[in-house]
C-alpha cells in the first residue's frame, strides 16, 4: 500500500479554503494529474458524491472512480478510490496562525500489474511530488 501524507499552509481562514475545496469540479484547476472530472451521482457535495476522474502520473492512466465518504465542512472530505487503484484519501483543514493547514493524506493499494505492493514502494515518492506540486498550484490560488 502507497500512504502518502502531504500538507501546505495557505493564508486564508479555513473557510475560505473550502468554499474553494468543496467544489469538486474545479479540482482539475490545482490537481495537475487529474484530467477531467465527471460526476456519476445528480448531487456534487456532500456524502455519497461519486466521481469519475481521468488520472494520468507519468505513462499511467486511469480513470479513478471516486466516493465520497465523509463530508465535514468545513473540516474535511473523506473518499473512497474503486477503479484500478483502490483505497482510501482524505483533505484535512486545520487552523493555524495565520491561516489554514491543508493536509492531503492517501493509503493507496495499486493493482497487481502496476506492481502490487513493490509498485506501492516505487510510486510512494512519485505520488508525494506530484500532490506537493499540487499544493502548490492550490496555494497560488489563495496568493
Amino acid at each position: 500500500m502507497a500512504n502518502v501524507t502531504v500538507s501546505v499552509d495557505l493564508p486564508v481562514d479555513r473557510e475560505t479554503v473550502w468554499n474553494d475545496v468543496s467544489q469538486l469540479e474545479t479540482h482539475v484547476d490545482w490537481m495537475a494529474d487529474a484530467e477531467s472530472i465527471e460526476f456519476e451521482t445528480d448531487h456534487r457535495t456532500g456524502n455519497g458524491v461519486v466521481m469519475r476522474v481521468l488520472t494520468k502520473v507519468g505513462f499511467i492512466r486511469t480513470a479513478d472512480i471516486i466516493r465520497v465518504v465523509s463530508w465535514d465542512p468545513p473540516q474535511s472530505i473523506g473518499v473512497v478510490h474503486e477503479g484500478l487503484v483502490t483505497g482510501r484519501g482524505e483533505f484535512r483543514l486545520e487552523p493555524i496562525d495565520g491561516g489554514t493547514r491543508f493536509t492531503w493524506d492517501e493509503q493507496l493499494r495499486l493493482p497487481w500489474f502496476l506492481g502490487g505492493r513493490l509498485g506501492s514502494i516505487v510510486a510512494r515518492p512519485v505520488l508525494a511530488w506530484v500532490w506537493r506540486r499540487n499544493l502548490g498550484r492550490l496555494a497560488d490560488r489563495f496568493a
